[in-house]
């Protein structure tokens, strides 16, 4: 006996609805021991899961107990256990240091405040 893949996934809060499970699971981002999951396959006890969340990212767990109704995440370890590698993880840190540019001030567009005080000592110097 087993448990919808769709259902595991939302009560062990992978995924925020069952609905997202099961959209994730139809576009082929979930997969059990390897092969590709419909949201109304079964999952068993020890079966291994790999999740795509984000386009870089992929979660790995493990069954451990079959549950069909949403946990409290105090007690998601009892039913799923997370074995995602540490250099998935660390994935999660990366793009955060590339999309920040620091500006030196007076560097660029100015900002709302630097147009102000322009604006300010234009009007000084023609009136």
């Amino acid at each position: 006996m087993g448990v919808r893949i769709d259902k595991w996934l939302w009560a062990v809060r992978v995924f925020k609805t069952r609905s997202d499970a099961a959209e994730a699971c139809r576009t082929g981002k979930v997969t059990i021991n390897g092969s590709e999951a419909k949201p109304s396959k079964e999952v068993k006890e020890g079966d291994l899961l790999t999740v795509k969340k984000v386009p870089i990212m992929r979660y790995s767990y493990k069954v451990v107990g079959l549950v069909e109704r949403r946990l409290p995440a105090k007690d998601v370890p009892t039913y799923c256990l997370d074995i995602t590698p540490q250099e998935e993880l660390d994935k999660l840190n990366a793009p955060k240091e590339t999309f920040f540019v620091v500006r030196d001030r007076g560097a660029g567009r100015p900002t709302k405040k630097e147009r102000r005080d322009m604006d300010a000592l234009w009007d000084t110097f023609t009136n």
